[in-house]
């Protein structure tokens, strides 16, 4: 039976408390994932994690709330809307051009990330467009919180009063906050899935094999209402997209070396010790790479948003428009802060998790390897003429994928606190080292132990999903 304080929590009146209380569950379970506990979490927990994934996930306030709902039509309720949500992702019916699908360019073989070297993915009814934006992996999601300007990180005490500016969502830009609003993006995109409306999906998923998964999680006249059918269409795949296993699984090597259950080799140490020196990489410095102080494991994001001046990257059709600028926060996909110059070329902070495991990096996908990427943020400053290209009269137009009344905002933090002509602030060496620390990061690490079972007659087998 759902208990009154979970009632109050699914109000809508309390949705920012829920939000904490979904943040706070799935980081305990992500505990108890990475530590290999997660069948040995308390029952109360286990409710409440179902709880928040169903109100946040499925959105079906009023059907929470009802008395005499028991714990197992939850479950079921949850099973279901994650099933449909799974065929929703990996079908590429539902793209106007039939050949696209979620999974085209969030791969499940890559982290739920492009699984091509190209910049930016093509879509459209003819495949043939080409976005803004390179594809970022879905993994790691969870627990980003909602977009705001001014964000205080309450879980960090010691900067609990620090204004850490603007921080959250789950695009480049932030513009959406939950998973049902990020999955309506690629579908409506006229350079993705390139549906001309709602309707259209609703429609084809109504004469789908599926469709009574649809009709079992919401009832049978869902489809009655074209926005009401649409709706649950978006909340199945934020429901899909909330399964541990495949989205959270903290199964990576240095997630059994931070349970003090693998070990990391002489180069992986002298990388993570280069990518935390606040005088080297100072990569934790955006993306964490401690454990949380209540033993959670770090998400390797702040989820803030900077302006790194990252080169134009000339691939990207848009960009042979000499006026046209991506400028992340302040547009031109995101309109609500255009008002804002200070935002301007500012993108979020992406995960490093199975960032090893990508072929495009940062929000344009300039960058095709990693040690290009580090290799930038030694020599940024450094050695411009090597990253930016040239006016006709051979000087080097740096951060030339930014308007020069906006160069202010490009964050000059170490390792961007170098001066022309100075040495990188990485060598070779050192780049070499955090590649390898960074190649710990990826999941599906298993450290096997086979064993029988208690008769001795066949092998136990061990799920692959995060227990070491």
């Amino acid at each position: 039976m759902v208990t009154d304080s979970v009632t109050r929590l699914l109000s809508a009146r309390n949705h920012a408390k829920l939000s904490r209380t979904r943040s706070s569950v799935i980081r305990r379970v992500a505990v108890a994932v990475a530590s290999g506990q997660a069948s040995k979490m308390p029952t109360p927990l286990l409710s409440v994690l179902v709880w928040c994934v169903l109100a946040l996930a499925a959105g079906n306030t009023a059907m929470a709330a009802q008395r005499g709902f028991s714990r197992s039509a939850v479950y079921r309720q949850v099973s279901v809307l994650a099933e449909l949500g799974r065929k929703l992702f990996f079908d590429p019916r539902l793209s106007s051009s039939g050949q696209l699908s979620c999974a085209s360019c969030h791969d499940p073989a890559h982290a739920y990330g492009p699984p091509t070297a190209r910049s930016v993915e093509a879509g459209g009814k003819d495949m043939g467009r080409v976005g803004l934006r390179a594809v970022p992996s879905l993994r790691y999601s969870q627990v980003t919180p909602h977009f705001t300007e001014h964000f205080f990180d309450s879980d960090d005490e010691p900067n609990a009063g620090v204004d850490n500016g603007p921080t959250g969502g789950l695009t480049w830009d932030g513009r959406a906050d939950r998973g049902r609003d990020q999955a309506r993006l690629p579908l409506l995109s006229s350079s993705e899935m390139a549906n001309d409306s709602p309707a259209v999906i609703v429609a084809h998923v109504k004469k789908s094999s599926y469709a009574s998964l649809l009709r079992d999680a919401f009832g049978t006249a869902i489809f009655d209402n074209t926005e009401n059918a649409f709706s649950g269409v978006l909340q199945a795949l934020e429901a899909f997209e909330q399964q541990h296993t495949e989205f959270y699984p903290y199964s990576s090597r240095y997630d059994a070396y931070l349970a003090g259950k693998a070990a990391l080799t002489a180069q992986e140490a002298r990388g993570l010790a280069a990518f935390n020196d606040p005088a080297k990489g100072n990569c934790a410095h955006c993306h964490p790479s401690a454990l949380g102080a209540d033993g959670t494991p770090p998400q390797f994001t702040d989820y803030g948003f900077a302006a790194l001046g990252v080169p134009r990257n000339m691939d990207i059709p848009a960009n042979a428009d000499p006026a046209f600028y991506d400028l992340g926060l302040c547009g031109p996909l995101r309109t609500d802060l255009r008002g804002h110059p200070e935002y301007c070329g500012m993108f979020k902070t992406p995960t490093l998790r199975n960032v090893a495991l990508r072929r495009s990096f940062f929000h344009n996908g300039v960058f095709h390897t990693l040690k290009e990427v580090l290799a930038f943020y030694a020599e940024r400053d450094a050695n411009a003429g090597k990253w930016y290209r040239r006016n006709v009269d051979g000087t080097v137009r740096k951060f030339d994928d930014l308007p020069a009344r906006y160069h202010a905002n490009v964050n000059i933090e170490p390792p961007f606190d170098r001066h022309a002509g100075d040495e990188p602030v990485l060598s070779a060496q050192e780049i070499d080292d955090i590649i390898s620390f960074l190649q710990t990061l990826n999941d599906g690490y298993v450290k096997r132990q086979p064993k029988v079972s208690p008769s001795g007659r066949w092998p136990a087998r061990r799920e692959a999903s995060g227990r070491f």
